[in-house]
């Protein structure tokens, strides 16, 4: 069966504008270790989920690399980070160290969340990262609240607020919107659009599959933007930021992006061929984009010897993670509101 026919949709990358500002080479080699790091660590994940060493649910960023690292290169000191489940990308862009994110995932006291989060729950208020939410779209009305509080203070700061294409149908989110124009809250909107949400394409889940128009009732603005493309995330999360800043309210940003794996490691993703998901590594990979424009410049040996550090710090994270202690059950009382 084709793609076509498995009712794949329509928003692909070959949609979006192909003129891109361009970055300097040190620019390429920071986007190239951050993304790198976000896809050995997944890839590693995946392969502990396969041990057992994982339990629940694991969901991978693998092929999205380029939305989070991209936008965090628009931020600032104190702008604030929250997205859904899909979050090892987002803390560990962050700046978190995976070693700390890799307990979480394994659910060691050494985690983040002290191993009572796991995959789908980290949270690090030092780095202004807000969750890892369970609950479809339940982030969006709290990034909304987090710009609120910027706003109630009087700083400039801005909250990134990041949901797929699956939760942008939830009811919350336009809720969220009407306050968050009404109100002029500073918060850049990032709707990761892999076309598939856990498993239904686009085209048989909205009636508007455009999502970057998804605020058009509120007057709120929104653009497209290749979300495999780095530098594209990149300026358009400045110019999103810049107008939060400024005080006009609220902006989308629809990253048309894509995921390699299935929804969740229990997905084995039958919904699409394997022609299309090889077509998007072979053509749009973020990683391989940035690497190819960077033997112009730098060496094919120097870039195996930034992957071979990047998957020394993952495998460390593991082995730091595999030999770390289980939470001690007395955890079980500890940080509960009552």
């Amino acid at each position: 069966m084709t793609a076509a026919a498995k009712g794949q949709g329509t928003a692909t990358p070959e949609t979006r504008p192909a003129v891109v500002p361009e970055f300097s080479v040190n620019e390429e080699l920071s986007a190239y270790r951050d993304m790198l790091l976000i896809r050995r660590f997944e890839e590693k994940a995946g392969q502990m989920y396969g041990m057992g060493l994982i339990g629940g649910f694991c969901h991978l960023y693998i092929g999205q690399e380029a939305v989070v690292v991209g936008c965090m290169r628009a931020t600032k000191p104190g702008d604030q980070t929250i997205t859904g489940y899909r979050d090892h990308g987002h803390i560990l862009a962050c700046g978190v160290d995976p070693k700390k994110v890799m307990a979480e995932v394994t659910g060691r006291r050494g985690g983040i969340s002290k191993g009572k989060g796991g995959s789908m729950h980290m949270f690090s208020k030092p780095h202004n990262f807000f969750g890892g939410y369970g609950i479809v779209a339940a982030q969006v009305p709290i990034g909304t609240g987090l710009a609120f509080a910027n706003r109630y203070r009087g700083n400039d700061n801005v909250s990134f607020t990041y949901f797929g294409d699956g939760a942008a149908n939830q009811g919350q989110v336009y809720e969220s919107f009407n306050m968050a124009e009404l109100w002029k809250l500073p918060v850049v909107y990032i709707i990761e659009n892999n076309l598939y949400a856990m498993g239904t394409s686009v085209s048989r889940s909205s009636a508007m599959k455009d999502f970057s128009k998804r605020g058009m009732s509120f007057n709120i603005p929104g653009e497209q933007v290749d979300g495999m493309d780095i530098r594209a995330v990149k300026a358009a999360a400045v110019k999103a930021a810049e107008w939060c800043r400024a005080g006009k309210g609220p902006f989308i940003l629809e990253m048309a992006t894509y995921r390699y794996r299935g929804h969740s490691m229990s997905d084995p993703a039958k919904y699409r061929s394997k022609e299309e998901v090889q077509k998007m590594r072979t053509e749009h990979d973020p990683i391989e984009q940035v690497r190819a424009r960077l033997l112009h410049s730098v060496s094919e040996e120097q870039l195996k010897e930034i992957d071979a550090e990047i998957r020394a710090r993952v495998a460390e994270a593991a082995d730091f993670a595999t030999h770390d202690l289980e939470p001690d059950p007395a955890e079980l009382f500890t940080d509960v509101l009552i």
